[in-house]
């Protein structure tokens, strides 16, 4: 009996289920120590290479992906085999070719993970039976939960970039929302959208809680970055309530809503992901209103109301920097 080999693949074992199960099922837990260390250092060394050029780092997201997935996979096979090379003789060569050797343990292992059944070795009986059926269970389990683990991954990419295009629809940068939303009278038929971005925001929330993965799928395109978007969204809104006079502003219930989901948003990714930038971004531009006969408060007033969302405005900065965008202006 060899307690080393044992002890190893035991550790890596328990290490492997914890991260999965932590990363896969706990979805207030984001990832795993495993799976949150090999994201960040993949991100970092593809900013660091590519980081003048998007369509490398829209590569990320699946990059990171299949990387966390592989290592799963590896590692659940490393120490189960381990395992099995805990004991000499555990296993019989049914054909009879000769001493087992490392090779024909890892292809047990295999072949016993992967529930392929091929049965040309076998355990001897006791409790090494049993141990091979906890390693074909493992397997089974493990794998199906991957495997829908990545569907739904994969769905939540598709509800993100969705949320991006629909706010660009609107335009690109916080003048060119506000300017669209304004019918020359009122800001009329705001409401619907908002809510409409409300929900998916909710959603979008919620989803980089489940699968912290999420946070590295980057789009190549600006007007596709919900960073971008929702920092675009936040400024037209800042320029809404804080500076357009009360009397022509839209329903503060459906702009204070949907500045608190935009809060909550910050918030997730802050526990998580990124830090609020040491700059503050550039204020929204008052002229652009009153060019569109959009009426404002004076600019005393409302660079005074900046003054009191700078933290806000430096955590979606933050947020923009960390995906490798510029500040939407």
């Amino acid at each position: 009996m060899n307690t080393i080999y044992l002890a190893l693949g035991a550790i890596l074992l328990l290490g492997t289920v914890l991260d999965l199960l932590w990363t896969t099922l706990w979805v207030e837990g984001g990832a795993g120590p495993l799976t949150s260390r090999l994201m960040a250092w993949t991100w970092r060394s593809l900013r660091l290479f590519g980081a003048q050029s998007s369509q490398l780092l829209s590569l990320s997201g699946p990059l990171i992906f299949v990387l966390n997935l592989v290592g799963w996979i590896v590692l659940l096979w490393g120490g189960w085999t381990l395992i099995f090379a805990g004991a000499e003789n555990i296993l019989i060569d049914t054909l009879n070719r000769g001493p087992v050797t490392w090779t024909d343990r890892i292809y047990f292992v295999g072949y016993t993970v992967f529930t392929l059944g091929i049965g040309d070795f076998a355990p001897r009986k006791g409790i090494w039976q049993l141990v091979t059926i906890l390693a074909t269970g493992s397997g089974l389990l493990f794998v199906t939960l991957i495997v829908t683990y990545t569907l739904s991954v994969l769905d939540a990419v598709t509800q993100k970039r969705a949320f991006a295009n629909n706010v660009s629809g609107f335009g690109t940068h916080s003048e060119e929302i506000v300017q669209t939303a304004w019918d020359g009278e009122e800001f009329q038929g705001l409401d619907l959208p908002l809510n409409s971005f409300v929900t998916q925001l909710t959603i979008l929330t919620e989803n980089h809680k489940a699968y912290p993965v999420l946070h590295y799928f980057h789009s190549a395109r600006s007007d596709r970055s919900p960073t971008v978007e929702i920092a675009a969204l936040d400024d037209a809104l800042t320029l809404i309530r804080f500076g357009v006079p009360k009397e022509h502003r839209p329903s503060e219930i459906v702009i204070r809503n949907t500045r608190k989901s935009i809060e909550n948003y910050l918030e997730t990714l802050h526990e998580s992901f990124i830090h609020p930038s040491n700059n503050v971004p550039p204020p929204p531009n008052l002229n652009a209103l009153r060019e569109a006969n959009i009426p404002t408060v004076s600019d005393e007033e409302f660079a005074s109301t900046l003054d009191t969302l700078s933290e806000r405005r430096q955590t979606l900065l933050g947020i923009v920097e960390s995906d490798e965008r510029q500040w939407p202006s």
